[in-house]
């Protein structure tokens, strides 16, 4: 049985172990579910490298599926622990594990739950997060880990290369929105790579890129909640196209009251969203009309 598309020996899964495994648990990967198994050994090896996954790691990997990933994970890592919604999936991981790594058994621990409800995890904080991410609820599950888990410190996804785009553009790029400005809250951004397409099963009818996020070692200097700063830029791109005055008027109670609160934070009423940066939305939250300390 080949353990790789290069035939290198090891306890990684290759193309051949992967359909194996598929049928054996009668598994077809799903649209619904945004399932693209990674076939190619070399390929989760350059994604454990680009991590920067260390000996002392704990790495939690959401999504992961047959175990690809899982798999080079154990190798580097101190621990890994994976989060996965599907019934058969979640049911088989260990068993994979076990058969293939099973000196490294005991450093792994499955969550068989959907990772949109997960507030806890097993064992050790984690540190990192390395993840090839359902590509259909990408987004909301990265923020909602970095969210959740303030000790992950380190954080390697591979989504789909207009996600990777918008998740690393910077103010002024015509794909910043929001989940640029709502990652860049937690971390610097930046894109760390490129996937082909035929290192997965099935192959999707998208490119795939690597995203790195580096967790701010000083978070975002304001008086205003995240909650508070995020509804700013949810109503910034809600209409994107308007001005900030425009764009936040049902945000402050009226256009007027958006003008006043932009001025007061040195943001330019005809602004528009995509030119500000997270900082600048910080600012507007704090001076949102009737917020102690906020416009007049």
């Amino acid at each position: 049985m080949s353990n790789s598309t290069t035939d290198e020996p090891g306890p990684l899964l290759g193309a051949a172990d992967i359909r194996e495994l598929a049928a054996a648990l009668g598994v077809r990967p799903t649209k619904q579910r945004g399932q693209n198994f990674v076939i190619d050994a070399n390929t989760v090896r350059r994604i454990v490298r680009t991590a920067e996954v260390r000996p002392d790691d704990v790495v939690v990997e959401v999504g992961p599926g047959l175990g690809s990933l899982t798999l080079a994970l154990l190798e580097a890592a101190d621990r890994v622990t994976a989060v996965e919604i599907d019934d058969v999936l979640a049911a088989a991981l260990p068993s994979t594990v076990e058969a293939r790594l099973p000196g490294r058994a005991d450093r792994f621990a499955l969550v068989h739950s959907d990772a949109m409800l997960v507030r806890e995890l097993p064992g050790p904080a984690p540190t990192a997060l390395v993840a090839n991410l359902p590509y259909n609820v990408a987004v909301p599950v990265l923020l909602h880990m970095l969210a959740a888990f303030p000790t992950i410190d380190r954080t390697l996804v591979m989504v789909q290369s207009e996600v990777a785009d918008r998740l690393a553009a910077r103010p002024g790029n015509k794909v910043y929105g929001v989940p640029s400005v709502k990652a860049n809250w937690y971390a610097e951004v930046k894109r760390a790579g490129a996937i082909g397409r035929n290192v997965f099963w099935p192959a999707p009818n998208v490119d795939s890129g690597l995203v790195s996020l580096v967790r701010r070692e000083k978070p975002v200097a304001t008086t205003a909640s995240r909650a508070d700063v995020f509804a700013v830029v949810d109503a910034a791109f809600a209409q994107r196209r308007k001005t900030l005055r425009a764009a936040l008027a049902g945000w402050a109670g009226s256009a007027a009251a958006a003008e006043a609160a932009l001025v007061a934070a040195g943001v330019s009423p005809q602004a528009r969203g995509e030119a500000l940066t997270v900082e600048e939305f910080a600012r507007i939250a704090e001076n949102k009309p009737g917020r102690e300390g906020g416009a007049a």
